[in-house]
């Protein structure tokens, strides 16, 4: 806490008149966490250091520890502080990657998703991030890798989730669909060759497809395509601005305050900010804390 960087101020932060908002806190995530007011934030998106998998120069940084048993359990306890800093009605999106230890994947996400689930966090998703521009791979035992986990959990069961935010075009009757038929029924009345899940909705047979799909699209599906990113400022791939805005759209309304407690380079706290949402970072690591920090005040709305 003593060597915490506050950005420049914001409307947003000044609107709410609380001095926790959009900053930059660079210290052990879960002590800092635990100083945070309760039920603070009313989201959580982050991408903790993977196993074994970065050095990220502090010697108390999460991802170096001796074995798998020891990641998770520190993992799991940052998480349990973070969960008093969100609302009851909160959410917390975890980006974690897999790793290959003498040739055999360790499955940490699901790992440290099942120990979230023992510690309390209630498991309402499983997303796959699929990369289009994943690194080439000269492995020839098995296929390329070019996707990771992101885990949706709530604290309790009902929480705050805006399915319209993020709606997708929906892919029925258009030309990317693959029912056999495709738009030749579009708007028939009994065109619709279902005679099963649809069999009994009238709007479709009836040909009044404007009531049987939601005009905004499609609800959300669990494969998210979105390229790695890089940043300048940083020798490290950071988390994508694509992959975060899904996130931070479905957990908060506008104004809400989206925390990240492996903040990084700062993405989540930019993507915060350019959708209207107040942000808090937590970092160990001083110089990529003044990073973000540049990067922030660098933003112009």
């Amino acid at each position: 806490m003593s060597n915490s960087i506050t950005p420049s101020d914001t409307s947003l932060s000044n609107k709410n008149g609380n001095t926790w908002y959009n900053r930059i806190l660079c210290g052990n995530s879960k002590d800092v966490l635990l100083s945070l007011p309760k039920g603070i934030a009313n989201t959580i998106v982050t991408s903790p250091p993977y196993f074994s998998q970065r050095d990220y120069n502090h010697p108390n940084q999460i991802g170096s520890e001796a074995t798998q048993k020891e990641y998770i359990e520190r993992l799991v306890e940052v998480l349990r502080a973070a969960k008093e800093a969100l609302s009851d009605d909160g959410t917390l999106w975890l980006n974690l990657g897999d790793k290959y230890k003498n040739g055999q994947l360790c499955g940490m996400p699901w790992r440290v998703a099942l120990a979230l689930v023992d510690d309390g966090w209630i498991l309402r998703s499983d997303i796959i991030w699929q990369k289009p521009n994943a690194m080439p791979s000269s492995v020839k035992s098995r296929p390329t890798t070019d996707h990771e986990y992101i885990f949706l959990f709530s604290k309790q069961n009902k929480y705050f989730y805006d399915a319209d935010a993020i709606r997708e075009p929906h892919v029925t009757f258009s030309e990317h669909s693959k029912m056999k038929g495709g738009r030749g029924h579009f708007g028939k009345s009994g065109g619709t060759p279902e005679k099963g899940k649809n069999e009994g909705n009238p709007n479709l047979h009836h040909g009044q497809w404007d009531k049987a799909f939601h005009p905004k699209g499609r609800n959300k599906r669990t494969v998210w395509s979105v390229s790695l990113s890089k940043f300048r400022g940083a020798h490290f791939a950071v988390f994508p601005e694509g992959l975060i805005e899904p996130c931070i759209l479905a957990g908060t309304q506008k104004g809400g305050c989206v925390l990240d407690p492996f903040f990084g380079s700062g993405t989540t706290g930019m993507v915060a900010k350019k959708n209207g949402r107040t942000y808090i970072g937590i970092d160990i690591n001083k110089d990529y804390c003044e990073i973000a920090n540049n990067r922030l005040d660098s933003l112009l709305l």
